[in-house]
């Protein structure tokens, strides 16, 4: 989605002379939080002048963090939410009250962060080395602030421990799950990364996760709440079968959490659960997150799935949901492509398991050949196609499934489906 604004075109000129390490190869990736402290405390801490609940996890926490800030803004609090990464523009990091946020309004923080970066780079402190997310988080944060926001729902970008969003005082922490990704930065096993993602926790807080205590990765978040003294709520995972439903109990958790802090609705209720009702997750459904639409195609009617699951227990959760859907029985067909950093092997024999074809496209150098993919999938038996153009392999995916009766996903990274999402939206208004 293209930038309307001269001065955000400007801001994001200069921001993307930083360090961004969603656009780079992370092997060689340093994080710590002292740049972002001394950025922050250069622009007046402003993420000291709202309350938080801070979202981290493998899948999940941005689906969470969106129905946190429906079931707040039903409850007429004002709120704002930090996510990333962004699908089709960057406004989407930013939203208050369910509105994200203006682009001039956007543009006039990120100087603010960068006329910091240059004092700091002139003076030679710590902040002098923040990247490209440090800048933005601490734009989101003014927005926040400037906004009168009462409550912020702040999504990690990576791991938890050392990311830039760790300096919020949250009130209530959530780990949604744990599964191996990012492994060069945040370890080999998902204890590893567990201990990262439970460095959100903050002391006497709350932290909820499903995470049981029998779990390698549950263990790690049960022995860092003790440590800390914060309380530990697990909701109750047993009956339910979805993603969306697993969602909805961990924020309803959450909300519940608040309801006991003596957080209170505009009619006076005491915050909780109830608060996400249909509305609210009509509301919060997000680009990118099982989002299904049925394209119209030599005048038959294919389904299409857009989800960018990139680590294998997110894509298998993704197509055991997308088994019990209309429109998505039998074979499937899957346009992917798959960052260097992430586990190919894994995800391509989730798709040999569901009957899911990959026709493997290009989009960007920090991602794996096609050509490389191809070669993976043909280890393990799974026939496979290559088309470089993502828009090329989009139409022959569309064309395959027209005619045979397959169904299509485009899947393996967010910025696959911003590239392809707006052409899908067009085509399903056709229908």
């Amino acid at each position: 989605m293209q930038i309307q604004t001269p001065r955000l075109i400007e801001a994001l000129s200069q921001l993307d002379q930083l360090t961004n390490w969603e656009q780079r190869p992370r092997g060689e990736m340093r994080v710590g939080l002292e740049p972002i402290l001394d950025l922050s405390a250069r622009l007046g801490n402003p993420h000291r002048a709202f309350r938080s609940i801070h979202v981290a996890g493998t899948k999940g926490k941005s689906s969470t963090s969106a129905l946190l800030e429906a079931g707040l803004r039903h409850a007429g609090i004002s709120v704002g939410r930090y996510a990333s990464p962004h699908v089709e523009h960057i406004s989407e990091r930013v939203s208050v009250n369910g509105r994200v946020v203006e682009e001039a309004v956007l543009a006039e923080a990120l100087f603010l962060g960068l006329d910091a970066l240059k004092a700091a780079r002139s003076e030679r402190t710590a902040a002098e080395a923040a990247t490209w997310f440090d800048i933005l988080t601490a734009a989101g944060f003014l927005i926040f602030r400037d906004a009168g926001v009462k409550w912020a729902v702040v999504e990690t970008g990576l791991g938890g421990r050392l990311d830039s969003t760790n300096i919020v005082e949250s009130d209530v922490s959530i780990v949604t799950n744990i599964g191996l990704e990012h492994t060069e930065i945040l370890g080999k096993t998902r204890a590893a990364i567990a201990f990262e993602k439970a460095g959100i926790i903050k002391p006497r807080s709350t932290v909820v996760t499903p995470l049981e205590a029998d779990d390698e990765a549950g263990a790690v978040i049960a022995k860092r709440a003790a440590e800390i003294e914060a309380r530990l709520i697990r909701p109750d995972f047993s009956a339910l079968k979805t993603i969306a439903e697993r969602n909805v109990a961990v924020a309803a958790a959450a909300l519940d959490v608040l309801g006991k802090l003596g957080v209170a609705a505009g009619d006076g209720r005491k915050a909780g659960g109830w608060l996400i009702d249909k509305a609210a997750e009509q509301e919060s459904q997000l680009p990118g997150r099982l989002e299904r639409f049925v394209i119209p195609v030599a005048g038959r009617p294919v389904s299409v799935a857009l989800d960018g699951a990139h680590v294998p227990f997110n894509l298998e959760a993704v197509l055991d949901d997308l088994s019990g859907m209309e429109g998505f029985a039998g074979q499937g067909i899957a346009v992917v492509a798959i960052a260097a950093d992430k586990d190919a092997p894994g995800l391509l024999d989730v798709m040999r398991r569901y009957g899911v074809s990959p026709i493997f496209t290009s989009v960007s150098d920090r991602f794996r050949t096609p050509a490389e993919m191809q070669q993976l999938a043909a280890k393990i038996g799974l026939a496979s196609e290559v088309i470089e153009d993502p828009q090329a392999a989009y139409e022959k995916a569309l064309e395959r499934a027209a005619a045979s009766g397959a169904w299509v996903i485009l899947t393996g990274s967010l910025y696959l489906v911003g590239l392809l999402r707006e052409r899908v939206l067009g085509e399903a208004k056709k229908a």
